[in-house]
């Protein structure tokens, strides 16, 4: 049976796309794509593109956000664990997304990759800060998308609706039976938040990226997150933008390319 990633490939135009499997090291296995650079660039780079919660590599959205960044280098975009065709359960952006993270950037150097520029959306971009903060396998660069400054976010009617979905039996139900989402074990402890890990980044190049449209995250998340990271990280508010995978247009793929392709070049 094909894979509905490599439907959605096709559908969206994007051609060469190969399955992708890395496994972490508390054993839980990644699923997903790489999708080579649509030509020859210079600088190499290799993205690593961390998906949000309830997102996936199948999503149109996903691929097509893949498809994009393909014209700056080439694209590993894997399942964090309880989602897709990924085994292990979801800690919702915890530790065990960090561990994902960390073993996609291990395996992406294993496999020949220079420079690495992990992209986040939402809760990856939480993940992508706290893996280039606290990870093994820290990368070149980080571009952070829509992040959650900090845990427990209920004042926003999405975000009420995503703890329902993680904190009641009907919601814990319906995310299995409608998303496919596999929940792991509640924290303990709690994790670093992405708050306290934008501080420690640095010197790793990083790009922070918010819209004023956020639904989720209103952009006091963002200045906060901007202000932990301290004046070496670049900043940007994009006008119109609302709030990760589902908001993103090219021109801010492109804007995001271009920053990996001069910060790694410099």
């Amino acid at each position: 049976m094909r894979r509905i990633a490599d439907v959605t490939a096709e559908a969206l135009g994007i051609g060469g796309v190969r399955p992708l499997t890395v496994r972490t090291d508390d054993g839980v296995t990644l699923r997903g794509v790489l999708v080579p650079a649509s030509a020859p660039v210079d600088p190499a780079i290799t993205f690593v593109v961390a998906h949000g919660f309830t997102n996936g590599v199948a999503k149109p959205s996903s691929m097509r956000i893949a498809g994009w960044l393909s014209r700056f280098g080439d694209v590993r975009s894997l399942d964090f664990r309880g989602h897709g065709r990924s085994d292990g359960g979801s800690t919702v952006g915890g530790d065990g997304e960090l561990r994902d993270l960390d073993a996609a950037v291990a395996a992406a150097r294993a496999d020949g990759a220079g420079a690495v520029v992990t992209v986040g959306f939402s809760m990856g971009g939480g993940v992508a800060l706290r893996q280039a903060a606290l990870g093994r396998h820290r990368p070149d660069a980080v571009v952070s998308v829509s992040a959650v400054a900090r845990w427990y976010v209920r004042e926003t009617r999405p975000m009420r609706r995503v703890h329902w979905l993680l904190e009641t039996t009907p919601g814990r139900r319906l995310g299995a039976r409608l998303l496919g989402l596999r929940l792991g074990e509640e924290w303990n402890p709690l994790p670093v938040s992405p708050i306290e890990a934008a501080a420690l980044v640095a010197p790793t190049p990083l790009l922070l990226v918010h819209g004023d449209r956020d639904d989720y995250f209103p952009v006091e998340h963002f200045r906060a997150l901007a202000r932990a990271a301290g004046p070496s990280a670049t900043a940007v508010v994009v006008p119109g933008f609302g709030h990760a995978e589902n908001g993103v247009t090219a021109p801010l793929v492109e804007r995001i390319g271009r920053w990996s392709s001069a910060t790694i070049g410099s």
